[in-house]
């Protein structure tokens, strides 16, 4: 029978030329973990661990799809993200590691309030909604999506981890057609498209092929189109001592800053991610007459 190492090894072998070898371990790793339902640090490989038939058509399917720079969590159809794992498919964004650093920055910065009711805007998977219902308690959670796909992903994944999450299915854009007046929360927060499209150039093809567009990219023209609408938004239904956090691009950082003080946030700070970059920014709305002032 054939034995791990020996699949191992052909994983590395044939995907040599697409991922750097660590990162090819890794991959497996996720595959293996999936097959034995063991985290990656509960085991190591065994040189003569032989496998079954099954389990080796298992792994044959997935190093065929991943030759083809398709994502490992869209293979698997699952991604794990601040210590639970979500459903994912090709409509929904795959989490990612700076995101958790969104979400534990709220979580940090909230963890001792009580009865908070936060929105999150373009929830995708739900990972961000999902992950701070289940950590801070007591909290209201609502998030909304464009995407129907995205939406259905978002629903299994809050009835698999056991929340009530408040989806709304609307484009943000129309926030102020479909958000009922008396409506207010605590923290809003949103990861939304912040990528333009001339820094497609220095994405891997297992983004820019499988990871729905809409969510990633905007326009070279208007690359804060999302922070602009949302920060209206923000401005009225936003408690007076409310916060907005965003996950942003690290090239506009200083300009996301800036839109959000001329519209009358203040206590804004810019936050690096693991690697150094401007990758968060949160505001607080300490003059909610401000936004009706400029309307009038």
């Amino acid at each position: 029978m054939v034995t791990i190492q020996e699949i191992l090894k052909k994983f590395e072998d044939s995907l040599e030329e697409i991922y750097p070898r660590e990162e090819i371990k890794q991959l497996f790793l996720l595959s293996y973990s999936q097959v034995t339902g063991k985290k990656p640090i509960q085991y190591s490989l065994e040189h003569k661990t032989a496998i079954s038939d099954v389990h080796f058509d298992f792994y044959e399917n997935v190093l065929q799809q991943l030759k083809t720079a398709k994502p490992i969590q869209h293979i698997l159809g699952e991604a794990p993200f601040y210590g639970r794992v979500f459903a994912v498919n090709d409509q929904t964004l795959i989490p990612r590691p700076e995101t958790e650093e969104l979400v534990d920055l709220i979580i940090k910065d909230n963890l001792n309030r009580n009865n908070l009711t936060f929105v999150d805007i373009g929830t995708g998977s739900g990972c961000i909604a999902i992950s701070l219902a289940k950590e801070i308690a007591d909290a209201t959670g609502f998030a909304i999506e464009v995407s129907d796909a995205a939406l259905e992903i978002a629903r299994k994944n809050a009835k698999k981890h056991n929340v009530n999450i408040n989806f709304i299915h609307a484009d943000i854009s129309e926030w102020d057609y479909f958000m009922q007046e008396n409506m207010k929360f605590d923290i809003i927060v949103s990861n939304p498209p912040y990528i333009t499209s001339t820094e497609k150039l220095e994405m891997h093809n297992n983004v820019l092929q499988y990871e729905p567009h809409s969510a990633l990219f905007v326009e070279d023209h208007a690359p804060l189109y999302f922070y602009d609408i949302i920060a209206d938004m923000g401005l009225k239904h936003l408690h007076a001592t409310g916060s907005l956090y965003f996950e942003i691009n690290q090239y506009l950082a200083i300009e996301t800053k800036d839109l959000l003080h001329k519209k009358g946030y203040t206590n804004i700070h810019i936050y690096k991610d693991i690697n150094g970059a401007d990758r968060m920014i949160k505001a607080q709305l300490t003059n909610p007459s401000f936004f009706q002032s400029e309307r009038q």
